[in-house]
Parts: C-alpha cells; structure tokens; sequence
C-alpha cells in the first residue's frame, strides 16, 4: 500500500534575513505551509514521490526514494521571489514494490493541488513519477471539461532517454511515456511528446524506431549548443504553439555528469547548463505550464549534493515571478 506521509517540519530550514523590507527578504522555508492549512489561495504546491521502484525494474541504480527531501532542504535557503503562497503537500511513499499504488496516490493527490488552483511541482524519485504527473493533468482536465475529448497535452521532457520502453513485468522508470502514448490511443488523443537531450548512446535503435512510430519529437544531445539555439527556441515554440497544456519534466541524467552526478543513470556527455536555461525560460515564457516535476535524483551518488542543489536552483528559476 502507497501513502501520503506529511514532510517533518525540519526539513524546512534556513537564514532569516533582517534587513530591509520583510516581503523582500523571504526565502522558501518562511514561506512554506502544509497542506492543511490552505485556505483557498492559490500557489505552489509541492508534491514528493519517494520511489525507486520503477528504477529497480529498469536495473537502474537505487536509492532515488530518499531524493525528495533533499531537494526540499536545497530549495529552504533559495530567496522567495513570488507573491503567493507556497504548500508542501507531502510525499508518497512506495510500500512493499507498489509502484502502481504509489503513482495512483500522487496522480489523485495532485488532481486536488489543481483543484485548489495550485501550480503542483514534483519531487522524484525515479522518472515512473512521470506517469502519475501526466495522469493527474490528464484526470484534472477531464472532470474540469467533462470528457477526455479535446485534451491537448503537450510532455515536454529533458531527457538523456526517451523512457518508451514496453513494460514486461509491470511499469518502469524507463516505462511512462509509453504508457502515456497508449493512453492517448484508448482515448483517441494525439500524442504530444517533445524530448530533449536524447542521447544514441543511452538508447537502442529500437526506441528510435519507436519514438518515430509514435510521431514524438526529439533533438539529440550533440544538436543542444549555443551554434544551434536559434533552432532550438524555434523547435519548443513551435511545440508549445501547438498545444494547450504543458507537462515539464526533467530527467537530472540529462545533464553532465560533473554537474549532476546523483542520478539513477549517469549521462557520459549531457548537455549545458545555460542553454537549457534559455529554453526552460521559453517554456515558462508560453504560459501554459500546468505540471512539473523533477526525477531520478539519487543521493547515494551525490556528492557534496550536487545534483540536489542542481535541481533546486532548477524550480527556483522555473517558478520565479520576481514582484515589482
């Protein structure tokens, strides 16, 4: 059995800065409230999935449960550059290898973050927290509009792999996007799928075979350089054009192993730093970001915490709305 298990209030530690306007010098862990005390307001919301089960069928390496309260300490210190509020909606707990419990559990816990107007930002985990973020949209804009018709869904995902595997033995960190894929066939949607970063080293020719079966759009590794950024912008514009909701993902793996060396499979070239951030600001830029998560951070391989410090700075710059 999965469960939702409140985050201790410790872990939500950090300076407290005295000078100047009081609105000005707040960070996240003087912003942060618990679920239970939403009052109707709307803002972040952050929703943890404390699993690796999915990374243990995909022979990854484990240890990615323990990856959400990290991220929450890194982000505690990052100023609060927003004029709302922010919630810590807990995390789901992967109980005895029941990884489809658990991604149920977040996708319903997340349905109601959106219910209450909230922007909900996932802490993984492995990547099977994809499958449940997706679901949990896809479920919100179902009830919202009464019917799965016309649910224009665009998955934009930084990614070393496309995570389209067919699952053998029950879902996988490298399964959601294939569940997502067939989703949108029972359902007659189309399948929008961009993703980021692929590499074909990480990646047999099958799942290229697959991705161009499924009409997913990708842009390998050595195509993300400065050289290239005009195209680049031009590629996720026209993505984001194209559809009404956007699910961010990002994989840490997508990034050099130098800068993000917690993860559950580590990248050999990975891609820079400072042109995904021109990109994420793009997909930010569209308006029309309703989920994001952040998967297969993994403290066992972390050093100095890296990799969390990475994914922290990620959110902050996601989810800034400097006040005027």
């Amino acid at each position: 059995m999965s469960e939702l298990i409140p985050v201790e209030p410790n872990i939500w530690n950090g300076r407290v800065d005295h000078d100047g306007d009081s609105q000005l010098t707040q960070r996240w862990h003087q912003k942060i409230k618990p679920y239970t005390e939403h009052s109707g307001s709307s803002g972040l919301g952050l929703l943890g999935l404390a699993c690796d089960e999915g990374v243990r069928r995909n022979h990854g390496r484990v240890g990615a449960a323990k990856g959400p309260d990290l991220i929450r300490k890194c982000l505690a210190n990052l100023p609060w550059n927003r004029n709302d509020d922010l919630f810590d909606l807990g995390n789901v707990h992967c109980q005895d290898g029941d990884l489809e419990g658990a991604q149920t559990q977040f996708s319903q816990t997340l349905v109601k973050a959106l219910k209450e107007g909230m922007l909900p930002v996932g802490l993984g985990g492995g990547h099977e927290i994809a499958w449940g973020s997706f679901k949990g949209l896809a479920d919100f804009l179902t009830q919202e509009h009464k019917t799965p018709k016309g649910l224009n869904i665009g998955i934009i995902n930084f990614d070393a792999h496309f995570d389209l595997r067919k699952p053998e033995k029950g879902a996988s960190s490298g399964t959601p996007f294939w569940q997502v894929a067939q989703f949108c066939e029972h359902q007659g949607l189309d399948f929008h799928y961009l993703c980021l970063g692929v590499s074909r080293s990480s990646n047999t020719p099958a799942l290229f075979e697959r991705a161009d079966e499924l009409n997913a759009a990708y842009i390998t590794d050595d195509q993300i350089h400065r050289d290239n950024l005009d195209f680049l912008i031009e590629e996720v514009t026209c993505f984001t054009s194209m559809v009404d909701h956007v699910y961010l993902t990002i994989d840490l793996d997508v990034f050099p192993p130098y800068q993000a060396p917690g993860v559950s499979a580590p990248a050999v070239r990975g891609i820079p730093l400072d042109i995904t951030a021109i990109l994420l600001h793009t997909i930010k830029q569209s308006a029309k970001v309703r989920v994001m998560d952040i998967a297969e951070y993994n403290p066992e391989f972390d050093h100095d915490l890296r990799t969390a410090r990475l994914a922290a700075w990620l959110i902050n710059q996601l989810t800034d709305q400097p006040v005027e």
